[in-house]
């Protein structure tokens, strides 16, 4: 089936609305122009994740909620997007592995991968693979200088941390979080019907990213 403008325009309204009321009278349409195109695509990128990581989780089941969380979003009870985390088994949001994600919203629709959270010890583990010019690390530079569609995302340090390292370094080094999104309204691509063959595609091509931070997460966990 695939977006259209309808899922846009759906979740546009309904956090216009803001109502319990006026969702449940077009439950359809969420299910029918949100729903249903986003666990369609889930589905079908999930031999793509398999070859990436066989431990990523591809289940519709677990799109996020459109609701907000009631204990701190007091002034309003709809989002104006969904998404998927392509992820491994995890405790919740906050904690555990990185992954890939996919959203769409009232204004367009983003994917990358990466850390939503990193705590300090995954932070520490990336920093001395980059310094140590680990394999890894190297491999993961690789894919994300070598592509367009991704941009590296993490607030950066308003202060050098590592001034002494070579700038393309440093650009990973001061960063706050890591990981690499895209974000497009473009009707062209958000609506075509080819789509999830370009999703898998650039979740391919920036797979080294992802074993990156995957990397650092086991070099935490055996520190601990």
């Amino acid at each position: 089936m695939g977006f259209t403008q309808n899922t846009l325009d759906f979740l546009f309204e309904n956090r216009l609305h803001d109502s319990r009321d006026w969702f449940n009278e077009h439950k359809q349409d969420y299910k029918r122009y949100v729903i249903e195109p986003l666990s369609e695509l889930v589905a079908e990128l999930a031999p793509v994740m398999g070859k990436i990581d066989r431990l990523i989780i591809c289940d519709p089941k677990r799109i996020s909620r459109i609701y907000r969380d009631a204990r701190y979003a007091r002034d309003s009870v709809f989002r104006d997007e969904v998404w998927y985390t392509f992820a491994r088994e995890r405790p919740n949001a906050w904690a555990g592995h990185p992954g890939y994600y996919f959203s769409v919203g009232a204004g367009g629709i983003g994917y990358g991968c990466g850390y939503y959270c990193a705590d300090g010890g995954i932070k520490e583990a990336i920093r001395k693979m980059i310094i140590g010019d680990d394999p890894v690390y190297a491999e993961a530079y690789k894919a994300v200088k070598s592509q367009r569609t991704f941009e590296m995302y993490g607030e950066l340090y308003k202060r050098e941390r590592f001034p002494e390292q070579p700038p393309e370094k440093r650009d990973w080094l001061n960063r706050k979080e890591y990981g690499v999104s895209f974000f497009t309204n473009d009707p062209a691509v958000m609506f075509s019907d080819k789509l999830t063959e370009k999703v898998g595609r650039d979740f391919k091509r920036i797979a080294p990213f992802y074993d990156f931070c995957m990397r650092a997460q086991e070099l935490a966990a055996i520190k601990e």
